[in-house]
């Protein structure tokens, strides 16, 4: 409202704007406004300046305020306003902080109320406004709030005090406590110092008694061998004075034969040295004669020392060539052949095997009569070969699975005086591309053999397929032509010895390299009952004869049992019968008393024709192909 009053008036046509803000009191001026308006003389005349207009204006405006039906709005829009201006003071006094803002507060107040006070006296005594005295109010109460403020201030102040010295006696508190752990983690090292300390005193005890107990054993020891060694030396002096005294009797006798010793020996010394050099000296003469032997003699001394300087350069490349040699190839799977590891890792297997002497082709194999002959006619032959160093020919042994194809190899092996090498056609195809490789170091390694390689092929028609009408693969194709190119010609070294259950699928080329065909047949009732007979024998009657096994016999027949089992194992082959007589002994070492019985060999015998039955039953639903397997005459 100070409008009315003519104070801050402003250009015609514009509204009232806000009051303009005192001028900041001087720090540590308390009082200012008093000395200002109070002792500073007010000018002579004062209302040389005074513009009458405003009042004017101001009346004009009061008579319309009255006349108007809106003048209790606007004194309540104005009560309003005052109410806001109070409210922004207060909130502009709480945002300021420190206590010199607070005193440029309170010396804000303090003026405004004190010209608020002398503008009522000088000039508003009969027509003031009554806003005037509410504005003085109003500095009033911001000069309480300040203060109230300043109070809380300091408050917060004496809090932020309070709250230093509780965290500074906190820190004390820590600082003393970690001094107080401290002191006990000393106290606690004192103690392990001193724990360690009586624990070392006691192993040093524990080390003296033990030195004083190893004393005394050993004066015990050198005592004891101090009376050994006395004993010793009367025992030498007793053995000393009787051989003296044997020699003082037979003095001239030992003169005697020591005259007749050193007359021979220098006798034969000096013609020795005689005979020595006459020919050294006629030899060297001769040499020193001859200047051919002269020559002979520098070229090989030259040729010598090349051969050790050469010898230096090429050790490693022979050592790399020898170590190729020894070892066993990759597709062998079983040899006679002894190798330099088995020969350190089993130094007496291998000097028996070198030390015995050829067996029986036929020795643990039974077949038929015919076949029997037939085998032995190329048992024979083969070791005479081996004898005339003649060349070796080809064997393919076939027929169905069991009936003593690979025995009999190694029997051949064994008794021609051959080693022996064993290899199966499925190990080829995995090889791949490194399979053409595998097989030329095959052959390469069975030609190094010195007593002669018999080359066993089992499973033969694995990788020796038809290659027109079979589907191979490349790599397969390739190691059975690199197989067929080492087999081209009849060999010296080793002798082929190919096994199959079905001759059939082999290629034309690998019947053309056979010589000879042996087939071999399941057995019949004679070479059954052999068989029963054989592995009965080595299966049950020796491990229950011989050594301390846990294996008994009952009291039968064995002879006619023996029979018996081979009438009711018609059709089975000689590996299944020897399965049959190894169950026949596990089942005794299954039983309580380890007893075999009658009853339990017949159990074994019922299983064992129920299962060859079966393996029939799934070989004749495969298809015809593989169902026509020979059956026994």
């Amino acid at each position: 409202m100070s409008w009315l009053f003519g104070i801050n008036k402003g250009p015609k046509g514009e509204g009232a704007g806000p009051p303009l803000p005192l001028p900041p009191a001087q720090p540590g001026a308390e009082g200012g406004g008093d000395r200002v308006l109070g002792d500073r003389p007010a000018p002579k005349d004062k209302w040389s300046n005074f513009d009458p207009t405003g009042l004017e204006r101001a009346a004009k405006a009061a008579r319309e305020l009255e006349q108007s039906r809106y003048a209790k709005d606007a004194l309540n829009l104005a009560q309003m306003q005052e109410q806001t201006l109070q409210l922004e003071q207060q909130s502009k006094l709480k945002m300021r902080l420190g206590a010199p803002s607070l005193l440029h507060t309170l010396v804000r107040v303090r003026s405004l109320c004190r010209a608020g006070a002398m503008q009522t006296q000088e000039g508003l005594s009969g027509s003031a406004s009554p806003e005037v005295p509410r504005g003085g109010c109003c500095a009033l109460q911001e000069y309480e709030a300040a203060v109230e403020q300043l109070r809380s201030e300091q408050i917060r102040a004496q809090a932020e005090e309070r709250r230093k010295t509780l965290s500074e006696e906190t820190r004390q508190h820590q600082a003393r406590a970690q001094y107080q752990d401290k002191l006990a983690r000393q106290r606690y090292e004192d103690q392990l110092k001193q724990q360690q300390l009586l624990n070392e005193e006691n192993l040093r005890k524990q080390e003296e008694s033990v030195q004083k107990q190893e004393a005394m054993r050993r004066a015990t020891v050198e005592r004891e061998m101090e009376l050994r060694q006395k004993n010793e030396i009367l025992r030498v002096e007793a053995e000393a004075r009787a051989r003296a005294k044997a020699e003082r009797e037979n003095a001239d006798i030992i003169r005697e034969q020591i005259h007749l010793k050193a007359a021979e020996h220098r006798q034969t010394v000096l013609e020795s040295i005689r005979t020595a050099g006459t020919l050294f000296g006629e030899g060297f003469h001769a040499f020193l004669t001859d200047r051919k032997k002269v020559t002979a003699t520098v070229v090989g001394l030259t040729l010598l020392a090349g051969g050790v300087y050469s010898a230096k350069n090429g050790t490693a490349a022979a050592a790399r060539f020898i170590e190729a040699r020894l070892w066993k190839p990759s597709l062998v799977r079983e040899t006679s052949r002894i190798t330099v590891l088995e020969a350190l890792q089993h130094p007496f297997q291998v000097s028996r095997r070198l030390l015995s002497r050829p067996q029986d082709a036929l020795e643990g194999v039974v077949l038929s009569p015919s076949l029997e002959a037939r085998v032995r006619d190329i048992a024979i032959a083969t070791r005479n070969t081996k004898k005339n160093r003649s060349l070796y020919r080809n064997v393919l042994m076939y027929g169905p699975p069991g009936t003593g194809k690979t025995l009999f190899a190694k029997k051949l092996a064994v008794h021609s005086g051959m080693d022996y090498a064993i290899m199966t056609g499925g190990d080829v195809a995995p090889m791949g591309r490194e399979g053409v490789t595998a097989m030329h170091k095959l052959f390469d390694w069975a030609n190094t053999s010195r007593r002669g390689l018999l080359l066993f092929v089992d499973e033969a028609d694995a990788f020796l397929r038809k290659r027109a009408t079979e589907k191979i693969s490349e790599d397969l194709r390739a190691t059975l032509n690199a197989f067929l190119y080492r087999t081209g010609q009849h060999s010296n070294k080793f002798m082929l010895v190919l096994a199959s259950n079905q001759p059939e699928q082999f290629d034309w080329a690998i019947n053309d390299r056979i010589d000879v065909m042996v087939h071999f047949d399941l057995p019949r009732l004679e070479e059954r009952e052999r068989l029963v007979r054989m592995y009965f024998d080595k299966y049950v009657l020796k491990p229950a004869t011989e050594g301390k096994q846990r294996l008994k016999l009952a009291q039968f027949d064995y002879g006619r049992k023996c029979s018996e089992i081979a009438r009711l194992t018609e059709g089975m082959s000689g590996r299944e019968i020897a399965q049959l007589a190894v169950s026949w002994q596990a089942t005794a070492y299954a039983s309580e008393d380890g007893v075999l019985t009658e009853a339990m060999m017949d159990a074994c015998v019922q299983d064992a024709v129920q299962q060859h039955q079966q393996k029939m039953c799934w070989l004749k639903s495969e298809g015809p192909g593989r169902g026509d397997e020979p059956s026994p005459s």
